[in-house]
């Protein structure tokens, strides 16, 4: 769900270029990267003018991709793609399952205690290799992070805008 209005989405990000062929190097940010990169894949750049990029060539490298984009020639073309996130529609993504969510769904929801007591916002979702994190500023505005873990998050509803936290005593202490 992207109630906050998002249509596109980052699918992936450029690292660096690789060799002189005009080759980047991309890191992708999605759970089924292997599958929306391949040839004829198209992507739309997050640059001030964006573009479509689509794919002519790709392989996988050491947990990336080393990608051949049409229409670049050389390392410069490249290089100036440094940095550069390259999207999808949001309404590409694959279905979600049970207990899953969008970070843009959870950032702004309301963050309350299993007693009811009002903590703060999430204010972003760290996505991690093994678990994610919400990052919450409370009311008195002080920021920490909370393993996105059922022990610790037993509640969701994005509908509502509100995620039930059962933290341990001192988590947000400034």
């Amino acid at each position: 769900m992207t109630d906050q209005g998002q249509e596109r989405i980052p699918a992936g990000y450029v690292r660096r270029a690789h060799g002189i062929g005009g080759d980047v190097v991309v890191r992708g940010m999605l759970t089924d990267a292997s599958d929306r990169f391949v040839v004829g894949a198209t992507f739309r750049t997050d640059e001030a003018e964006a573009r479509d990029l689509e794919i002519e060539t790709v392989r996988g490298h050491q947990g990336d991709y080393i990608v051949g984009f049409s229409g670049l020639g050389d390392r410069n073309s490249a290089d100036i793609l440094r940095g550069v996130q390259i999207t999808i529609d949001a309404l590409d993504r694959r279905e979600l399952g049970s207990g899953e969510w969008w970070p843009e769904d959870l950032t702004g929801c309301d963050v309350e205690s299993v007693d009811g007591d009002a903590i703060g916002k999430v204010v972003a979702v760290v996505t991690g290799a093994s678990q994610d994190r919400l990052v919450v500023r409370t009311i008195d505005g002080v920021t920490g992070e909370v393993p996105f873990v059922s022990d610790l998050v037993p509640g969701v509803d994005v509908r509502q805008k509100r995620v039930v936290v059962d933290l341990p005593d001192g988590l947000f202490e400034a």
